[in-house]
């Protein structure tokens, strides 16, 4: 796995208990892809041996070195909100 100095200097640091083999899961079969305005790319997916947690993956524009990995608490809660239906629109009696 490609991985930038922030990635083995910093994140493995702040987040020892992510595994390489979830990373390279969230890349190969991410359940959501959004390119950010740097042209690095955030990935998102679950990982069930960390009780079902959102992994965010952030590569750089090349899509294969690893810049960070973190669990987001807020992805679950953006994707239930998204996958709610829209209010029923009222018709006029």
């Amino acid at each position: 796995m490609k991985t930038t100095a922030y990635f083995r200097d910093v994140v493995r640091q702040k987040h020892p208990g992510i595994e390489e083999a979830w990373i390279l899961r969230v890349m190969a079969e991410p359940l959501e892809v959004r390119r950010q305005a740097d042209g690095r790319f955030a990935l998102w997916g679950m990982v069930p041996e960390a009780q079902n947690r959102a992994l965010r993956v952030v590569t750089l524009d090349d899509r294969e070195t690893v810049h960070n990995a973190f669990f987001d608490r807020g992805f679950l809660k953006a994707l239930t909100r998204s996958q709610r239906s829209p209010p029923a629109e009222k018709t006029a009696p």
